[in-house]
């Protein structure tokens, strides 16, 4: 596992209704590729970004941004910011 570099708050974009208390799980599909089943859950400092994860969201509902507290160890997806921030744009 990679070092913190962020302390929060942080923040989940979707367009589920949840409720203060609700625990996000792994295990649904992806917003964004619904034939994928996710083994983890996204979240981000920015809350720009959480902002266009809700906009870009499947489903009908308005898109929300949660402030969310990890419940457990996490590590930076390099991978994600890669395909995110290109040089050039």
């Amino acid at each position: 596992m990679s070092e913190v570099l962020d302390e929060g708050p942080f923040f989940h974009g979707t367009k589920a209704d949840l409720r203060e208390g609700d625990l996000l799980t792994a295990g649904f599909r992806s917003n964004y590729r619904p034939e994928v089943v996710m083994n983890h859950i996204y979240f981000t400092a920015l809350v720009d970004g959480a902002g266009l994860a809700a906009e870009l969201a499947a489903g009908e509902g308005a898109p929300r941004v949660y402030v969310v507290e990890p419940t457990g160890a996490f590590e930076n997806d390099p991978k994600a910011v890669k395909a995110i921030i290109r040089p050039g744009d």
